[in-house]
């Protein structure tokens, strides 16, 4: 057993919480049992997540239920949410960016490590921030597509408008398509991230380079994941993390 305030404390700091500019309210978003013994991890905050940890007494969850100002009114879906976190004493904890970006535990950093790439460096501008990486791998796009389809349980969508054989890769989790136009510039074999806007294909196409979109919630199930078997470890709690995929 450990304190609601330690475990809040630690995260706080390991992530950097307070440096990292979000439209997520980072940290923690509903505070429940003042001890805690059960941790969950999942990726979204939905009623499909929280009814499956009902018996825990705190999720640490990627995309939480405070973005900028959306909690301003609890009705409807926000209002239901929020009654069964408290009504089950269980708090709430969000990692948004901070759990992109981070250079050891973050879903970036835990994708460039199962895809076994090399030469790491940071890459990814989103608002002045750096939040993913480049590394160096050689293979065939068809291989590597083959690997992150097996690593992450997804099925890619692969846009194969670069070289067949790739070295210089780049990865930023999500909806990281914002990257793109700098993954170009770069001159970049292949460019990986979750989901893709419609103007990405044209873009991709122009610009000569292997896009795989590899799936939103696939490539951000390994933060919160990483997260996990440090906390286990650390305060001896039962931890789990709570599948619930989107296929998107």
């Amino acid at each position: 057993m450990v304190l609601l305030k330690e475990v809040v404390e630690f995260l706080d700091g390991e992530l950097g919480i307070k440096d990292v500019e979000d439209s997520s309210n980072n940290g923690l978003q509903v505070s429940g049992s003042k001890e805690v013994k059960k941790i969950a991890f999942a990726v979204d905050a939905c009623m499909e997540v929280f009814e499956k940890a009902k018996d825990f007494d705190m999720i640490i969850i990627h995309h939480g239920i405070s973005w900028d100002d959306s909690l301003k009114y609890l009705t409807g879906i926000n209002y239901s949410r929020v009654k069964f976190l408290v009504e089950n004493n269980i708090s709430l904890y969000a990692a948004h960016l901070p759990l992109d970006k981070h250079p050891k535990h973050g879903n970036n950093a835990e994708l460039c490590r199962i895809f076994g790439l090399k030469h790491i460096h940071g890459f990814g501008d989103y608002h002045k921030q750096i939040i993913g990486f480049t590394g160096e791998k050689e293979i065939s796009l068809k291989d590597f597509v083959k690997e992150i389809n097996k690593k992450l349980n997804t099925a890619c969508k692969v846009f194969d408008f670069g070289n067949e054989k790739i070295k210089n890769i780049g990865v930023v989790s999500g909806g990281g398509s914002s990257a793109l136009n700098e993954a170009i510039e770069k001159g970049l074999d292949c460019f990986v991230t979750g989901e893709i806007p419609h103007h990405s294909y044209q873009l991709a196409k122009e610009g000569k380079i292997n896009l795989i979109a590899a799936g939103h919630y696939a490539t951000e199930t390994l933060g919160v994941k990483a997260l996990m078997n440090i906390l286990k470890e650390k305060f001896k709690v039962e931890v789990k993390f709570i599948d619930a995929p989107t296929g998107l």
